[in-house]
């Protein structure tokens, strides 16, 4: 029973993933773009912590945690490089 749910929890991100495709594409906004990329990450991050659960492996989730690391550092970059200053400033 438990794989079942998973499997339907997998259709469901996988469809999520194509829907902030399409978002990320008629964005019209850079800061719509960014919003929809972080979006895709955390898709992507739920995608991996299925597959740990499914596939029983733990390196999944570590590529999960490094992924949701280096998206939010690089969501903070792309906002303040936008709001005019640079992204170390």
């Amino acid at each position: 029973m438990p794989d079942v749910v998973i499997i339907v929890a997998l259709i469901c991100v996988t469809g999520m993933l194509g829907i902030g495709a399409a978002v990320l594409l008629r964005a019209r906004d850079v800061l719509e773009r960014i919003v929809a990329l972080d979006l895709l990450t955390v898709v992507c991050i739920a995608l991996l912590a299925l597959l740990t659960y499914l596939r029983d492996v733990s390196y999944y989730l570590d590529a999960a945690l490094a992924l949701a690391a280096l998206s939010f550092v690089a969501t903070l970059a792309a906002v303040r490089s936008d709001g005019g200053g640079g992204p170390f400033r």
